[in-house]
């Protein structure tokens, strides 16, 4: 069994993997997830990344929006996987097992199961 690896986070909250956290100290990370590389996680409002949860290259996860005025935390729930490119809102819930598609705008919760595309996101099928 491969020994855990904890993120380290410089002063700019860069990992050793090369995806970001601003104020990682409201950050809540679960055991073997993956967060691909150039992933910014704002946890400013809190994020929380449960169990087995991989999150592609890129992705962008904002837990405040300055621009909207919209915040909450963010909850990434067990074994719940996220798409390159993908953009997850304030105040989102993705359920246990569900599926993102790449390139994806989330604004909304996505129940646990489902597969989830576009920009905005929208209901695609139910996980086989």
């Amino acid at each position: 069994m491969k020994k855990r690896v904890k993120p380290n986070f410089n002063e700019m909250g860069m990992t050793q993997w090369y995806w970001r956290v601003l104020h990682p100290d409201n950050l809540d990370l679960g055991e073997n997830t993956e967060i691909g590389s150039f992933t910014i996680i704002d946890a400013m409002k809190g994020v929380s990344i449960e169990n087995n949860v991989k999150i592609g290259f890129g992705c962008t996860i904002i837990s405040y929006s300055s621009i909207d005025k919209k915040e909450g935390t963010i909850i990434l729930k067990q074994n719940c996987k996220i798409g390159s490119n993908t953009v997850i809102m304030p105040g989102v819930t993705i359920g246990k097992n569900a599926v993102v598609g790449a390139n994806s705008f989330v604004n909304k919760n996505i129940p646990s199961n489902e597969v989830w595309v576009g920009n905005p996101a929208k209901y695609l099928k139910n996980c086989d």
